[in-house]
């Protein structure tokens, strides 16, 4: 696909004066709070703002935006009054808008063992919800160790964030547990328990509040500049007085990554039948296929559709610029977000700009870390920017992040499980992504690892080419009864190629 991956730089920079500034769905981003600010008060549960104009005149910052609350200590232990505390979090309390929650701490390496809860309180209704376990384990989403996004210096380690739905108020608490909460043998036999110690709290704890912004929102409060490799720490407040034409350019940049597949600020990439996928396939190759492989039956499924970068509404200036490009698509590794699964499928943009603002400037990744998100739905999304055909590099899979993509289902499957909309549409995507690059769905492939506390480091490890997280990296993730589905997801996909 050499011909394929050719720089579009021209085409970027026509396009950033043809592109209106503002996409229709794109929430206006306000620069992340300072001090002063937090300290303002909130409004009162049950008499919000509830149109977007209101909103902004009530709250400046509610045009997409990330309250940052460090935790204070819950407990102390008495005897040790100087020990780190194992209880952190954050008493009730109001706060602004905000629909998605996570906890992040200073050193992406190490591990928080033990319980991340949180209550939240509806906005409108003043409803407190009951608590909510927030998945704690989530350092296998991530840029492999050594890359530039991984030594930048702004990522920070993370649980996995929570969907919650528009909320005005907020009660944490973290506690630390030892992972194994089983009484030892020999304790049991003498009649004691010799529980492990709990360990310490990773330091440097706070609440992430994201407020998505609203739908319909046009450009309105600050605005922030596309961030450079290498730039601003991502709690850096933005800078003021943004160029215009910057800002366009950085929206044509993503759009113009995609011209070969849809016009420049398209919502979305249509859908195209097997006949049309077929001539794509040809036209996206020019140069680079054999004799042999022109002459042979191009085994590509219909290309669904997308929705855009642009259809769900990224504020492009968040995202370091430019894109990172790994060689080819071996392997596609599906995933879950473990975010809950209480959505609505009209919701989703507003839960993907939360996700895509809490991997930026939360966790400090370059952009969101998943290639495609699906909904429940079977709506698929384009996720870190680069272009959908190409091979983005992605931050999903700690240490097979190379030579692969990776799909998020949004929800948690671990009990649940995923709609069978869901489960197509990842047969759908590889049927065509992975035919681009002439992969079997059903097949196996070989990558190697770039580290992980699976496969160590410069190990040919042989995969499935459809694989779950937890076949690269031990983890629960995609979820028992997603991964339960990914044999029926291989071959659909092979059947959707005409194999």
């Amino acid at each position: 696909m050499r011909g394929f991956l050719a720089s579009s730089i021209g085409v970027t920079c026509a396009a950033a004066l043809a592109l209106p500034l503002t996409p229709p769905a794109l929430a206006a981003t306000a620069r992340p709070v300072p001090a002063a600010e937090a300290a303002r008060p909130a409004p009162h549960a049950g008499t919000p703002a509830t149109t977007p104009a209101a909103r902004r005149a009530a709250e400046p910052s509610a045009a997409g935006s990330t309250q940052s609350l460090p935790l204070r200590p819950l407990t102390r232990d008495r005897a040790t009054p100087s020990a780190p505390a194992t209880e952190q979090g954050l008493s009730r309390r109001a706060v602004r808008h905000f629909s998605l929650v996570g906890v992040v701490w200073d050193d992406p390496d190490a591990e928080l063992h033990g319980r991340v809860q949180v209550r939240t309180r509806t906005a409108g209704t003043g409803t407190w919800s009951g608590w909510q376990d927030v998945e704690t384990h989530n350092a296998d989403h991530a840029a492999d160790r050594d890359t530039p996004e991984r030594t930048s210096g702004r990522v920070r380690g993370a649980t996995a964030p929570l969907w919650v739905g528009d909320s005005d108020g907020v009660e944490l608490r973290v506690r630390s547990e030892s992972d194994d909460s089983a009484a030892d043998s020999t304790g049991h036999a003498s009649g004691t328990r010799n529980l492990p110690a709990a360990p310490p709290l990773p330091s440097g704890l706070r609440l992430e509040l994201v407020d998505p912004g609203e739908d319909d929102d046009a450009s309105s409060g600050d605005e922030e500049e596309p961030r450079a490799a290498g730039g601003a720490n991502a709690g850096t407040p933005a800078l003021t007085g943004t160029s215009a034409v910057a800002e366009a350019s950085a929206v044509a940049e993503a759009s113009a990554a995609n011209a070969d597949l849809a016009p420049l600020g398209a919502t979305e990439i249509a859908a195209l039948n097997r006949a049309e996928s077929e001539q794509e396939y040809l036209a996206l190759n020019p140069g680079a296929l054999t004799e042999r492989q022109l002459r042979a039956k191009p085994y590509v499924g219909p290309r669904p559709g997308i929705v855009t970068r642009r259809g769900w509404g990224a504020n492009e200036g968040l995202r370091e610029s430019g894109f990172r490009y790994t060689k080819k698509v071996k392997a596609a590794f599906v995933h879950h977000t473990a975010s809950g699964n209480n959505y609505s499928c009209s919701q989703v943009p507003s839960l993907i700009r939360s996700i895509y603002r809490y991997h930026v400037k939360s966790m400090g990744w370059r952009d969101i870390g998943y290639n495609f998100l699906i909904d429940k739905c079977g709506k698929i999304y384009e996720g870190r920017a680069g272009g959908v055909a190409k091979p983005v590099l992605g931050a999903h899979t700690l240490g097979f992040n190379s030579n692969s993509m990776g799909i998020a289902v949004l929800g948690s499957y671990g009990a649940t499980k995923p709609s069978k909309s869901a489960v197509k549409a990842v047969a759908r995507l590889t049927a065509w992504k992975l035919g681009l690059y002439r992969v079997n769905p059903k097949g196996k492939t070989t990558l190697k690892s770039a580290g992980s506390n699976l496969h160590r480091k410069g190990k040919k490890v042989r995969l499935n080419v459809i694989s779950g997280h937890r076949d690269g990296f031990k983890t629960e993730c995609p979820g028992r009864k997603l991964y339960g589905k990914l044999g029926s997801a291989r071959s659909k996909a092979a059947r959707y190629q005409g194999r």
